[in-house]
């Protein structure tokens, strides 16, 4: 399980817009991007596995929050995050907003947040307002450019996390004893972001395992 493909962008034709903030005579408003619940359930499953998350939404001081878990290494890891509600109808989307903040949480569409809204020409829909036509061009033109900014990014911070791995991986495997290789590992274990290191990036942190775990049987035998 990689959980870095969660924050993964999205295809630019999943991505809705909505309109915020207006002008006074509502005839502009800001365009903000979201995508939808069943995308981010998609989304989990295709990374984790359906067997491997679960959602749970408890209530907190009159909000809806919602609890998404994975399942890391055979525990459970928890998230959360709420959103408030109000008749029936806000509770439904109450909930699907609680699901997409906790999401956000693992990672899942924070990239959006990221995305400037730019304002647009809206016009009345019933008793609400929507985003022209003519507008939704230079919306998914704007979105292109950020979406390839980000996977940018993320291609930087994932070789640089590799490189950083290799390089520790070389200093675990030069230790001359059991007791200098344990001395080390602690010492790898302590350094920060490292519980943030192992939940999204199992695999790069299994190899560190597996280098550990290869000097310790070759020293052990050598000890014999």
């Amino acid at each position: 399980m990689d959980l870095t493909k969660l924050s993964a962008p999205f295809p630019i034709d999943r991505i809705e817009w909505r309109v915020g903030s207006t002008n006074k005579d509502k005839t502009r408003g800001m365009a903000l991007a979201y995508i939808d619940a069943r995308d981010v359930m998609a989304r989990l499953d295709d990374v984790c596995g359906p067997e491997n998350w679960q959602s749970r939404y408890p209530h907190a001081n009159g909000k809806t929050c919602c609890d998404i878990g994975i399942k890391i290494d055979g525990e459970w890891v928890w998230k959360s995050n709420g959103a408030g509600d109000t008749d029936f109808e806000g509770q439904k989307g109450a909930f699907s907003d609680a699901f997409k903040r906790a999401a956000v949480l693992w990672g899942i569409g924070r990239y959006l947040y990221d995305i400037q809204s730019p304002w647009v020409e809206i016009e009345q829909a019933g008793r609400s307002f929507r985003i022209t036509d003519s507008e939704f061009p230079k919306l998914r033109a704007a979105l292109t450019r950020q979406v390839t900014h980000t996977r940018e990014d993320q291609r930087d911070i994932d070789s640089a996390t590799e490189r950083w791995t290799e390089n520790k991986a070389e200093w675990l495997t030069s230790a001359h004893t059991l007791q200098e290789l344990q001395a080390r590992w602690e010492k790898l274990q302590a350094v920060p972001n490292w519980k943030k290191f192992v939940e999204q990036t199992p695999e790069l942190h299994q190899r560190l395992v597996q280098a550990k775990a290869h000097l310790e049987t070759r020293l052990q035998g050598q000890a014999a």
